[in-house]
Formats: structure tokens, C-alpha cells, sequence
């Protein structure tokens, strides 16, 4: 057996040189033979014993180098041994430890030297390198507890072992390109040693290898590379294209990396970091959770029953839910009947539109439900067109921040009593109400009303709906802009001239764009113990702006410029408020008109105008219409310095800039803009399209904003997410097709100001789509024991349904590994 020790390095009658020439190409590692078919050994392979876990407290780490092409180790080789020796005799004393290479393998059947190694790094190229016996010599030391760390090219060993395949988690496809390239490396993993102090985007020279089959769901991925960055070929993975990950395999751990394909690779300070943290895992030196992204330690379960026949016994129209801090949740029906109840849309009818606004409460501890109470609501036509159709009723829920001890719970729901059949105009109102918390029964009687305001109702759709509270005791309230999107194309939604009886029914800029109307908006107010509520500081207006003849501003205003937020969340660690809505109808852009319907996430640090009815996604500017004829475009919209010049405005004419938000989706692709000119207006020309966000794709649009997870240490769950998710921002789509079900993460020092996300990690097996997983996303928040609750609108619209069902996704990949008592050197 050949070993180089830290000292020792002569190996086959040679010195092992120790100065590395930095920027030498592993082209001998990537240009190497094919391995030949290996022979028939003629029997079995020998059972082996190793100790476990193998090593001890002296930690140790053997290099393999041994490659399958002739000829002596390539440049790459040798820069990756004096790295990891410098890796091993550097940090802090409690995570040193000692090397020892070899190209022999037969170092993988002496089961008394094998045992003492902590870790195995194969630093090899492709081809048959081991032996069956000395591949079951490792088997038998990863199945001891060993473990495993393999570098770039050792995903092209041992080629006909299956086992081996599971080991490295994937396999470089034959046409990866082989040229190096810079490219930037999304490291996603903010709790892995081996990550957690690279920069979230890291920009690197390399060799990108592709991969016969992408192993994400099956490994812990760890850092993706962005394939938008550099020339993959003709094999390119798209979005999602692992380059390291890990993952507990066969009794052991074992860690992957695609980099360190070239010698300067590893002078580099952060590639070095990331071995070192891949070998503190492998070695057992500190704890690592390498299960957080493997899909099958999800778990998905309906929590709720079918509907009783002619009964809501379960769930109404799921609209919305809430976690209370007992485990309760509680969820709302928005209004609309099931199929043996009947609609009536005949305005002379005082029935018109009349729905039972629901909310339900399931018992963790029970697992039964209560349906807690009944609103009379507008919000029951049933289909039909914008004319016909309303999407208004039981729109929001939350509960007080001591609802231990109050039962308090807030409603944002639209009373039928309140409904003026002749103008075709309805109140929307925030109310509180108090749960008996024995019972489950809401005291619908002792209703207190926090706010209200006119919206109209002859034409549907985009009510909004979603509240959250910031760590203050301000309340978030998202109000839609109540405007049809039948009478613009499907774009801005700016036409004047459709009204009902005097008011506007498709012209966002009354309402979404209109400084005195709380339509469109995202309301921030702070309840009172009385039932009534006073201004925070820090809105978009005071409501006592003298500016343009004074009274044109409303004080509750902290976000205009939103056309349907039916979701909103607040990180209660940063309170940094999350939002999304729903664009318009536009399939296309249009040169003449603007952008095609981008549906909507933003981030937003502080208050802000977001640009509906004038812009849309990055700024990209829709035209202006007008009376006489609104068919006639007018000029472009100034983003920057907007104005209302509607003749339905009662505002503001001057509006706050527009901000551009995070991320956005139209039916082409995700993140689209287009060659702007000199006024920075988009050609809007679909073939000249880029699209920044390729993780995402629409189509039918129904943007979900859901939570910020935070990881708690201290909870004692055994269903909670782990750390990994902590501080992801989870967005979704109401459709389950191209539509985004993702975690992503963000730039703190961008995100305010419209910065892209850094990295975005699918849910889709996680939260699981199609017929029978949660096809229709309607609502997800995490629960107090750390489980991600979720409600499926069903399969109809306007209705519930057998599909209509509140469901849990529950983590059971265990804690971080190795286990405490078996880490080399005693708890870190």
C-alpha cells in the first residue's frame, strides 16, 4: 500500500511535489479512457468487519487518488491533497486533523487500517477503480458509519455500481461541457458548515458538470449552480442544477461536489471552506442535517373530512386560516354554496348574492372540528361572467396577539345587510369577534367593528382579503381594487367609461391607484382594546396631507398600488411585511399597450406605492388611456414620477414613485422584460423577451403569498421543519402546474427596492401537487408545533367540494446526524 502521510510523500520511488501550480485544467481527470467491462470475479465478495464508527478521537482522512486511466496523478490531484492537508492542520484545534493519500486500493480490503479513518475523500477520476472486494470493503465501511466525501470527477468512478451511483447521489452526463467557465454558484444552505459562510451567490471559475439524472428530492442539495450564468450545452438541467449536496446513505454520510474540477480551484479561500466543512460532517467532527430537502421525509396528510351531504360540517369555501398558539386552526369559508343550495343573482331579489360566511376550527387534540360560527354575507352568484360572478364574502381571518387569553379573532368579510341592491354597492368591514375558547363557538353578537368601507359590486372580481399582524400590534389589512379586467384587454384595467349608476366598475386607478380610496391597498392600523383603532406612524399618508387642496389622502394607507392581495404575511423577527397578487388577463404584451399579466410577489420594508394600475413587475410601464375615447392609447406611464390624471380620481394627482417588486410572472415565463429605449420604456416584444426568474412559468394565475419560516431550537416537535428553511420566503401559485410552489431566498440589502431572489428551492413534492394531493393552494402558514398547514380550495369554483380540505405537511427526517454520542470528539 502506497501512503502519504503529512510528512512522508514519496510514493512509486518519487517525491510528492509540494508547491501546486495554481490554474492547471483537470484535463486528465475529464479526458481519461472509458473504464473496460469489469471481469467476472468468480465468487462472491469477502464479508467484512469494520468497527463503528469507524476512527476515533485522533481523527484521520485517506485521500483516494487511484484512477482507472494510466499514467500518474494529474495536477488536480495533487492541488487537492496539499489542500486538504492545509484544511486538516488549520482552524481551531477541536476540528484539526491528520491525512493519509493512496492510489493502492486495496486499501479498502485491509479492514483493521480502513477502520481507523473518519472519513474517505476520493479524489479520482472515472473508470472501474475498485475491485468487487474492495468495494465491498467500502460498503462495509460507509454501513460502519464512515464517511464519504467525493470531488468533481470521482462521480465518473466505479461506472457500473449501483451502489456506488446512490454514494455520489448522480452521475455527469456524457455532452457536460468541459471548458471552464465562470459561472455563480446559489448556495442555498445557510446552516451546513460546509456553506454556511459562502456568499449567497458565489461567482467562481470551474468546470460545470451536467447530470444524467437531476438528484434533487433523493440528496440534501447544498449550493445549485445558475445555469443563466454560463454555457452548460446541450445537456443543460435548467433552474434546478445541484452541483454539491449530501445526504445519510448506507449507515454513513456522505458528501458531493461537482466543483474542484481545476488546480486553482483549490488556492481558492471559499472552495476551501467548503471542503472543510464537508470533512467536519463526514468525520463526525460536528453535526450536520443533510435530510431537509430529500422529499420523502415530508409528509402529507388530510386533516379534514368530506362535507356531510347538504351539510358544511368541515369546511366551507376555503378561503383563509389561522394558527392559534394552543394548535388550534382556524379556517373561513368565503360564501359560496355547495351544489344543493341555491344562488340567486336577480338584483330585484333581497336574497341577491346572500352566502354563509363560515369558520371552522380544527382540535389538534381531538382531531374533530367545529363549526364556530355563520355571517350572512354577499358573496353567493355562483360562475358566470364579471357581470354576474362575485368574489366578495368572508375574505380574511386573524386572531388577536393574546387570543390565550381573549379569544379576540378579526374578520374581513362583507355583510349582506349592508348590500345597496339599487346602486349595485356593498361595506366591506374588519370586525372582531371573541371565540369561547371551551367551546369553539364565536359570539357573533358582540361583533365590534374596527373598519369600514364602500366597495362596488356590479361587476366581480379581486377583493383581496388577507391580514397579519407585525410585532407592534399593528394589524395588515389587503384590499383588492374590486375592478372587472373584462374592459381593457386584460391590461392596465384603466377604462373611465364603463360606470353602474355613476361608479366605475373597470378603472383601477378610482381605487388601486387612488390616494383617498382604500381599494387596492394594504391597510396598516392598530386596534384598540375599545373596538377601535388609531394610525401607526410610518404610513404612506397621514390622511392630513395639505398637498394639492388638502383631504385627498386616507391615513390607513401603507401600500397602494396592489390589485388583488388575497395573501399577506409578516416576518415576525424583521417585520418586514410579504405580499402577493394577481395580475391582470393579458395572455401576450403588447407594443401598444404594455406587459401581459404578471401576477406578483414583493417584499416590502416600509411603505410604498407598487405601481398598479401604471406598472407592473420591474417597472415595466403599461400606456395611458383616456375619455374620449379610452381605445386610443395615450402616453406611457412614468414610473418614476406617477400620475392620476382619471376622471373617477378623488386623490391625489401626484403619487408617490413606484417600487419595483421581487418577482414576477406572466404566461411566457418568470421575471420577463424586454430592450427599453431612451425614456426606459420595454419594447414589450415577446420574442425579445429575457426572463431573470426561470424557476417559475404561468398561465391561469393566482398568486398565494405564504410565510417566512422560523425555526425554533428550543420547540419540542417531532413534526417541525428544520433549520434549513429558516428565514425562505414561501410563494405559491394557486394552480399546481408550471405555476411556483417554492422557498426562496433573499437579499436582505435588495429586497426592499425590488431585488430578485438568490435562490429558489420547489416544494412541489413536498407539498404535493395534482388531483388528489393540494392541487388548489388557497392559504399555507406554519403552526406553533412547526408543521406547514395548508388549505385546498377544491375542485370547482365558487363552491366546496370532496377535494376541499385543510391538510398538514409534516417533517420526519429526524434530527441533524452523526447522533451526539457518536461525534469524534464529544458534543461541538
Amino acid at each position: 500500500m502506497h501512503l502519504r502521510g503529512l510528512s512522508a510523500r514519496s510514493t512509486r520511488g518519487r517525491v510528492w511535489a509540494v508547491g501546486v501550480t495554481a490554474g492547471v485544467m483537470a484535463a486528465g481527470l475529464l479526458a481519461a479512457p472509458a473504464a473496460q467491462a469489469r471481469p467476472d470475479p468468480g465468487a462472491l465478495p469477502t464479508t467484512m468487519s469494520i468497527k463503528s464508527p469507524p476512527g476515533g478521537s485522533t481523527v484521520k482522512v485517506l485521500v483516494f487518488y487511484g484512477s482507472a486511466a494510466a499514467g500518474d496523478e494529474s495536477p488536480v490531484v495533487n492541488a487537492g491533497i496539499e489542500a486538504i492537508e492545509q484544511i486538516g492542520r488549520s482552524g481551531p484545534a477541536g476540528q484539526r486533523f491528520g491525512i493519509e493519500a493512496t492510489d493502492d486500493a486495496s486499501v479498502f480490503t485491509n479492514t483493521t487500517r480502513l477502520g481507523r479513518y473518519n472519513a474517505v475523500v476520493f479524489l479520482t477520476g472515472g473508470g472501474d477503480v475498485l475491485d468487487p472486494d474492495q468495494e465491498a470493503g467500502l460498503e462495509a465501511y460507509m454501513e460502519a458509519g464512515g464517511g464519504f466525501v467525493g470531488i468533481h470527477d470521482a462521480a465518473r468512478a466505479e461506472p457500473y455500481s449501483d451502489w456506488f451511483t446512490g454514494l455520489i447521489g448522480a452521475r455527469p452526463a456524457a455532452n457536460s461541457p468541459t471548458a471552464v467557465q465562470r459561472a455563480t454558484v446559489e448556495v442555498g444552505d445557510r446552516r451546513h458548515p460546509a456553506t454556511k459562510d459562502l456568499p449567497v451567490q458565489w461567482k467562481r471559475l470551474d468546470q460545470w458538470p451536467n447530470w444524467v439524472k437531476n438528484p434533487s428530492g433523493e440528496v440534501h442539495t447544498v449550493a445549485r449552480v445558475r445555469e443563466s450564468t454560463y454555457q452548460p450545452g446541450a445537456g443543460a438541467g435548467g433552474w434546478d442544477h445541484p452541483v454539491s449536496w449530501c445526504r445519510d446513505y448506507d449507515g454513513g454520510r456522505s458528501f458531493y461536489t461537482g466543483m474542484g474540477g481545476t488546480a486553482a480551484s483549490y488556492d481558492e479561500t471559499d472552495f476551501r471552506a467548503h471542503l472543510r466543512g464537508a470533512l467536519l460532517w463526514t468525520t463526525r467532527l460536528v453535526q450536520a442535517d443533510c435530510k431537509a430537502t430529500i422529499t420523502g421525509n415530508y409528509k402529507a396528510e388530510r386533516l379534514t373530512k368530506p362535507n356531510q351531504p347538504g351539510q358544511n360540517d368541515q369546511i366551507g369555501e376555503p378561503h383563509g386560516l389561522v394558527t392559534a398558539p394552543d394548535g388550534r386552526v382556524l379556517y373561513i369559508g368565503r360564501g359560496g354554496s355547495d351544489a344543493s343550495q341555491p344562488v340567486v343573482t336577480d338584483w330585484s331579489d333581497p336574497d341577491v348574492g346572500k352566502g354563509k360566511g363560515q369558520i371552522h376550527v380544527y382540535d389538534p387534540k381531538t382531531g374533530k372540528v367545529t363549526l364556530a360560527g355563520e355571517l350572512s354575507v354577499f358573496g353567493n352568484k355562483g360562475g358566470g361572467d364579471e357581470l354576474v360572478k362575485v368574489e366578495e364574502g368572508l375574505l380574511g381571518i386573524e386572531l388577536d396577539p393574546r387570543f390565550e387569553q381573549n379569544g379576540w379573532v378579526y374578520l374581513h368579510y362583507t355583510p349582506h345587510s349592508q348590500l345597496d341592491r339599487d346602486k349595485q354597492t356593498a361595506e366591506r368591514r374588519v370586525s372582531r369577534f371573541t371565540l369561547d375558547l371551551a367551546t369553539n363557538k364565536l359570539d357573533l353578537a358582540g361583533e365590534k367593528v374596527l373598519l369600514k368601507w364602500p366597495v362596488q359590486v356590479h361587476s366581480c372580481c379581486h377583493a383581496g382579503g388577507g391580514m397579519a399582524w407585525d410585532s407592534k400590534g399593528n394589524l395588515y389589512i389587503a384590499t383588492g381594487d374590486n375592478n372587472s379586467s373584462g374592459f381593457s384587454g386584460g391590461y392596465s384595467g384603466n377604462n373611465p367609461q364603463p360606470s353602474y349608476k355613476g361608479v366605475s366598475f373597470a378603472d383601477a386607478r378610482r381605487t388601486a391607484g387612488n390616494t383617498r380610496n382604500l381599494n387596492g391597498k394594504i391597510l396598516r392600523i392598530h386596534p384598540e382594546p375599545d373596538g377601535t383603532y388609531t394610525i401607526p406612524d410610518g404610513n404612506l399618508f397621514t390622511g392630513k396631507e395639505t398637498a394639492e387642496g388638502g383631504g385627498k389622502t386616507r391615513g390607513e394607507i401603507y401600500v397602494m398600488g396592489v390589485r388583488n392581495p388575497a395573501r399577506i404575511s409578516v416576518d415576525k423577527k424583521t417585520d418586514v411585511l410579504y405580499a402577493g397578487w394577481v395580475g391582470p388577463d393579458a395572455t401576450d404584451p403588447s407594443p401598444t399597450w404594455g406587459p401581459a399579466k404578471y401576477d406578483t410577489f414583493a417584499v416590502i420594508t416600509k411603505a410604498s406605492n407598487r405601481g398598479w394600475p401604471y406598472c407592473m413587475g420591474d417597472k415595466q410601464p403599461y400606456r395611458d388611456r383616456n375619455l374620449p375615447d379610452p381605445s386610443k392609447p395615450l402616453g406611457w406611464y412614468d414610473c418614476d414620477h406617477p400620475k392620476n390624471e382619471s376622471p373617477n380620481n378623488d386623490g391625489l394627482v401626484n403619487l408617490p414613485p413606484v417600487t419595483g417588486n421581487n418577482i414576477w410572472y406572466s404566461p411566457q415565463g418568470g421575471g420577463p422584460d424586454y430592450p427599453r429605449d431612451a425614456a426606459g420604456v420595454p419594447s414589450y416584444q415577446k420574442d425579445q423577451a429575457t426572463y431573470s426568474l426561470p424557476w417559475l412559468k404561468g398561465g391561469g394565475q393566482a398568486a398565494m403569498d405564504g410565510p417566512v419560516y422560523r425555526y425554533d431550537q428550543a420547540l419540542a416537535s417531532a413534526v417541525k421543519w428544520p433549520a434549513y428553511w429558516d428565514g425562505k420566503w414561501f410563494v405559491g401559485d394557486f394552480y399546481d402546474a408550471d405555476q411556483p410552489r417554492n422557498a426562496v431566498l433573499m437579499d436582505p440589502a435588495t429586497q426592499g427596492e425590488g431585488g430578485l431572489p438568490v435562490h429558489a428551492e420547489s416544494l412541489k413534492k413536498i407539498v404535493p401537487v395534482g388531483n388528489d394531493g393540494i392541487k388548489n393552494l388557497m392559504d399555507w402558514k406554519f403552526g406553533p408545533d412547526g408543521a406547514l398547514y395548508v388549505l385546498d380550495y377544491g375542485r370547482g369554483f365558487f363552491t366546496s367540494d370532496s377535494k376541499s380540505a385543510l391538510w398538514r405537511v409534516t417533517y420526519t427526517g429526524g434530527g441533524p446526524t452523526p447522533a451526539a454520542d457518536q461525534l469524534a470528539r464529544g458534543a461541538q
